[in-house]
């Protein structure tokens, strides 16, 4: 049991400031349960002065997306020379700009679906109906579209069908002026978690998703009953494996620090496919991440306590 004085933040003003809240909620219970004290803050313009006259033993992120992701919060904790839990700000630009993470992995020879990323001023100056063309012609149907930016699956979407193109591309251009599209892998998708400690990350046993509505968007996130889960997931051994070697080497490759989340599909050959990182994992009752640490027999506020000695150790 820890005596430790923490701030989570959550809230903040994103797209996902519903989801983060939630996050924060079940976060802070979770460290007082372990014995810390934890004072609960919004991301909003009271909290640097807040962090600067308060200024907490360490701080844990529980932002999702924005500048919970992106490592602007990150930086402002490092103005402010205070620990914090996770990524810092370098790494956390990396894994949260999509196609930026998918190139970094593909050219260190993980697997990652095929992807495209196009501007939204690309169809303003050359014609929706002829990039659209030349993006089947390149990529074929099905595809996932998704902004390269953000999280929750917000704006994200699958084409089956030419047809479905128009507004599927309008749907992800009102979460983000950029959106990638990928290739759709269809099989299994799991989400592995990353945790690290003294003998560095090691990857939290896979879950596996099965969306009701067949694509796990942000409704079949974040509401009870619309999407199953198993932790730890079914998989062959040899699978398993695969996926938590494809886990950890996103955390490593791309610099991550603490904990992440790395989001896959597994075809029907057992082939593990990269889609995507988190940095800022959900932790809300239907999160991926808390199902994985209690299928790996631990408790979300003994792990969060861990990484926030580590935080404060680093600081020296």
């Amino acid at each position: 049991m820890s005596d430790r004085w923490v701030a989570v933040l959550s809230g903040g003003l994103s797209h996902e400031r519903d989801v983060s809240l939630r996050s924060g909620r079940r976060l802070s219970a979770a460290l007082r349960s372990a014995g810390l004290t934890v004072t609960e803050l919004d991301a909003d313009h009271e909290l640097l002065h807040r962090l600067s006259v308060e200024r907490p033993e360490a701080v844990l992120v529980a932002l999702h997306g924005g500048e919970g992701e992106n490592g602007a919060i990150q930086s402002i904790l490092e103005l402010l020379d205070i620990p914090y839990v996770g990524t810092d700000p370098r790494a956390c630009r990396r894994a949260w700009d999509k196609p930026t993470a998918k190139a970094e992995l593909a050219r260190a020879g993980l697997t990652t679906p095929e992807w495209m990323v196009l501007p939204q001023s690309t169809f303003r100056e050359l014609g929706a109906h002829p990039v659209l063309d030349a993006l089947v012609g390149k990529l074929g149907l099905p595809l996932m579209l998704k902004p390269v930016q953000g999280g929750s699956a917000l704006g994200a979407r699958v084409v089956r069908d030419p047809s479905e193109l128009p507004s599927a591309m309008m749907g992800a251009f009102s979460y983000g002026d950029t959106v990638q599209a990928e290739k759709l892998v269809e099989g299994t998708e799991i989400a592995i978690g990353v945790l690290e400690d003294s003998d560095g990350p090691h990857a939290l046993p896979a879950v596996r998703i099965e969306p009701s509505r067949g694509i796990f968007d942000y409704t079949a996130r974040y509401t009870a009953g619309l999407t199953s889960y198993q932790a730890p997931a079914e998989l062959s051994e040899d699978v398993a494996r695969r996926a938590s070697e494809l886990a950890i080497s996103a955390h490593r490759l791309l610099g991550l620090r603490d904990i992440s989340r790395t989001d896959a599909i597994v075809d029907a050959s057992g082939e593990v496919h990269f889609l995507e990182v988190n940095v800022s994992p959900g932790l809300t009752a239907t999160s991926l991440l808390p199902m994985a640490i209690e299928a790996d027999g631990r408790g979300l506020g003994e792990v969060f306590d861990g990484l926030v000695e580590r935080a404060i150790e680093r600081r020296g």
